[in-house]
């Protein structure tokens, strides 16, 4: 299939026949290509770095910045002594869409609460509910001897823009006397993941499958007859050091959050927080689903439920797993809840459907990107979406050939999505693209698995770096800032 599937394209390249891709080079495309090739830059992402538990709405905007924050105080906890009793204030600068759309998604709050020393996957969501409800409401961040006051104001939305190696960046300073202290510049660099001015990856073992792309992976499956589970989970064991036990035992626990974040949203009711008043709906469109006549219907709308579900609980900022995002956390969770409550699986059973789920996660992170600030909703809910049609291709049985197209048909699908937030909260149009990419990725799975996966023209490697170049070519407008789309008209009330 790869191979008819690149002399395909070279020979339209060449001919010009329908196609207009003279200038394409395959060169670097997929380093796996060839049997036998070398992976000179390995991916080495794990199961749990990709999916993180932590408090919505935005893993951009909250679990990284709190992370951020957390990480600031530890750095200044080394000072000497003597410094940080000269400590008497704190400040946060925010850049990007971490300024346009923070307040909005909580960011000012999250990095606030990572002061005070919570950290994302602990923090729980009465602790953000009672943080600076009112405008004076003031907090203290302990650093060895300082007492130093922490405000709302402390965290200060910039307007201008900085010069910086990624879209959204924090600047935290500790001052004394209005002379710093110390300080570090971070990066949210999507689906919950942490840079900073000055930082190197982590020292990791080296996976034992060395990959970078879909076509190198099945590469491996070929040549080692494994199946993408067991070569995910081995490529974990060695990068992690951890044991086979030990990494199901986890990947199983964020199974059982994902499962219960939807069952959660599925019983509740009334508004949820922020400027619109919107009423959740997961409930009444179960209940209206309990009530369809057709049984394909029927099902459609049950499987929407659990998306709008999950998605309104990561609106309220409660508990959720990044799958890759926060604002794309409801697409996953629908489909574990849709396998676990009306096809029999175990959240045992979906382990295997997670790791390969990871994969495609950690391919688009590589070769795109998962932040709706860098390629606009198509890397947040088209990834959720690919992500989850792979999984349960995985989980149904299917053959590696029919995973990819699965995974390649949801993305495919979602290409060119824009991220434009009304007021910047992850609310309108977020919840209801958690419910409609739900039975997106049911539909790539039902067309992958009807013969396609051996005669699909279009891979997961071409289709994840057709993403990138479209989401570059976005305006800044339409790559989560809220000053676009129906960000910009909903408020114009056109």
């Amino acid at each position: 299939m790869q191979c008819n599937r690149r002399r395909f394209l070279q020979s339209m390249a060449v001919t010009g026949a329908g196609l207009c891709l003279p200038s394409f080079s395959w060169a670097g495309f997929d380093p796996l290509w060839k049997p036998g090739s070398a992976c000179a830059n390995p991916i080495d992402v794990t199961v749990f770095e990709m999916f993180k538990i932590g408090p919505g709405p935005s893993s951009s905007h909250t679990i990284a910045p709190m992370a951020a924050g957390n990480d600031f105080i530890g750095l200044c906890s080394k000072l000497p002594q003597d410094q940080l009793a000269q400590a008497d204030a704190v400040k946060v600068h925010l850049y990007g869409s971490l300024s346009a759309t923070g307040k909005g998604h909580g960011t000012d709050r999250a990095v606030a609460a990572g002061l005070l020393g919570q950290k994302p996957e602990d923090c729980k969501a009465e602790f953000l509910d009672n943080l600076f409800i009112k405008p004076d409401d003031t907090r203290t961040v302990v650093l060895g001897p300082a007492k130093i006051p922490l405000r709302d104001s402390d965290v200060i939305f910039e307007q201008g823009a900085i010069e910086a190696p990624f879209s959204n960046v924090l600047v935290i300073e500790l001052l004394g006397k209005g002379k710093p202290l110390a300080s570090r510049e971070y990066y949210s660099v999507g689906g919950g993941f942490l840079q900073w001015k000055g930082w190197k990856a982590p020292e990791k073992g080296k996976p034992v499958h060395a990959f970078d792309s879909m076509n190198g992976l099945l590469e491996i499956v070929k040549t080692t007859g494994k199946s993408i589970p067991l070569i995910m989970l081995e490529n974990e064991m060695a990068i992690t050091g951890q044991t086979e036990q030990h990494i199901r035992q986890g990947a199983q626990h964020i199974i059982h959050v994902m499962d219960s974040c939807a069952a959660t949203g599925l019983g509740l009711e009334g508004k949820l927080k922020g400027p619109f008043g919107l009423e959740r709906r997961a409930k009444l469109m179960l209940e209206k689903a309990a009530s369809s006549p057709e049984p394909a219907d029927a099902f459609a709308a049950r499987l929407s439920a659990y998306g709008q579900a999950g998605s309104e609980e990561n609106a309220m900022g409660h508990p959720i797993v990044t799958a890759p995002t926060a604002g794309s956390a409801g697409v996953m969770p629908a489909v574990v809840h849709m396998l676990i409550k009306e096809r029999g699986k175990t959240e045992a059973d979906l382990v295997d459907g997670l790791m390969v789920a990871s994969m495609v996660g950690t391919l688009i992170k590589r070769h795109a990107s998962v932040a709706g600030a860098d390629v606009g909703c198509q890397g947040e809910i088209g990834s959720a979406s690919s992500m989850a049609a792979a999984m349960l291709a995985q989980v149904m049985g299917e053959t590696p050939d029919v995973v990819e197209n699965a995974a390649e048909f949801a993305l495919e699908h979602h290409l060119g999505m824009t991220c434009d937030p009304v007021g910047g909260y992850v609310q309108i149009p977020c919840i209801s693209r958690n419910a409609m990419s739900s039975v997106k990725s049911w539909n790539a799975w039902m067309m992958a698995r009807t013969g396609q996966g051996t005669k699909h023209p279009v891979g997961l490697d071409l289709c994840i770096r057709t993403m990138n170049q479209t989401g570059r070519d976005m305006k800044d407008d339409y790559r989560e800032t809220a000053r676009g789309g129906l960000a910009l008209f909903y408020t114009q009330g056109c």
